[in-house]
């Protein structure tokens, strides 16, 4: 399953790149012709990561890099564009994640309160179910017990013998008038 995952994922932010790319030239075009988003919005960060970048490559070479020379303003303006492009990408990647997941809670919840609504009525079954089987075992209480049938049969049996001993009991005449 991972596996199919992993495809499926590269897919996604493939396409949310591409959906993403016209905006982010459509900022990279404003970012060149504007003079205030190029000097307030693309060159400040675009500096910033130049000067992160040479200081960082600076020490990992073992020298010391006290100053950094500034990209002149062309070089960092597109600079700026490509980071604010790629950050726009970055952040609509990052929306379809949040509301990814947004749906799968959404999901799991509702699955969750699907099961609490059966396990609920799962108990109520078995609650009515308890109180028939009480009914049931109060009815089973109230009948004769097997002894006491057994002694009924006996009575009945000496009963039967005697009026075997007496002699069968007399036919029924016909009344006068029927017909039979």
């Amino acid at each position: 399953m991972v596996v199919g995952a992993f495809p499926m994922a590269k897919l996604l932010y493939l396409g949310i790149r591409q959906v993403s790319k016209p905006l982010a030239n459509r900022i990279k075009e404003a970012a060149r012709r504007s003079e205030f988003f190029k000097t307030y919005i693309c060159l400040p960060p675009a500096q910033l990561y130049h000067w992160v970048e040479i200081r960082t490559k600076m020490r990992i070479m073992g020298f010391s890099a006290d100053a950094v020379k500034p990209l002149n303003e062309e070089a960092a303006a597109e600079l700026g564009a490509q980071l604010l492009g790629e950050a726009i990408i970055f952040v609509t990647a990052g929306s379809c994640l949040l509301l990814e997941y947004w749906r799968q809670q959404s999901q799991h919840h509702r699955k969750e309160k699907a099961q609490h609504a059966s396990w609920g009525a799962l108990q109520d079954e078995v609650g009515h179910l308890a109180l028939a089987l009480e009914a049931l075992q109060a009815q089973v209480q109230a009948t004769p017990s097997q002894s006491t049938l057994d002694e009924l049969r006996a009575q009945l049996q000496e009963v039967r013998a005697q009026l075997c001993i007496r002699g069968p009991p007399p036919a029924p005449t016909a009344a006068p008038g029927s017909e039979e």
